[in-house]
C-alpha cells in the first residue's frame, strides 16, 4: 500500500482545477459517460468539506493522473487510451466510497447530463 501512496503523492501535484475541467471538457465524449462520471464523482468530493484530508490526497492523486499528458497508454489511442485512466479513477472511488455521498452522486449526474 505504501507503494501506492507513493504513487498518488507524485500524480497529486499535477492536479489543478483549471487542468482537470479543460481536459474532461476536451475529451469528455472520447473518454466516454464512465470516465467522465468517474471524474466528477471524485471531483465533487474534492470539493466537499466532509471528505478526510486522507481521501482528498487518494482524490488528487487520481485526478492528477487523469490530466497527466502522459501515461501508460497514450490518451489518443482510440478505445484503450482512457482504460488505464478508467482503472485509476474506479480504484480511488472504491477507496474514497465512504466520502461520495448522495449529494456528490447527484452532482456528478447533474454534470454528466449537461455534457451528454
Amino acid at each position: 500500500m505504501e507503494e501506492n501512496t507513493n504513487n498518488l503523492e507524485k500524480y497529486q501535484e499535477h492536479y489543478s482545477e483549471d487542468g482537470f475541467w479543460d481536459k474532461l471538457k476536451k475529451f469528455a465524449v472520447k473518454a466516454g459517460q464512465e470516465v467522465v462520471y468517474n471524474a466528477l464523482l471524485l471531483y465533487y468530493a474534492l470539493k466537499a468539506e466532509t471528505t478526510s484530508s486522507k481521501d482528498k490526497v487518494k482524490i488528487l492523486g487520481a485526478l492528477g493522473y487523469l490530466i497527466l499528458p502522459f501515461d501508460l497508454i497514450p490518451d489518443g489511442i482510440p478505445i484503450a487510451g482512457f482504460s488505464d485512466d478508467l482503472a485509476a479513477l474506479v480504484f480511488i472511488v472504491g477507496a474514497v466510497a465512504q466520502s461520495i455521498t448522495p449529494q456528490i452522486k447527484l452532482q456528478a449526474a447533474e454534470k454528466l447530463k449537461e455534457w451528454f
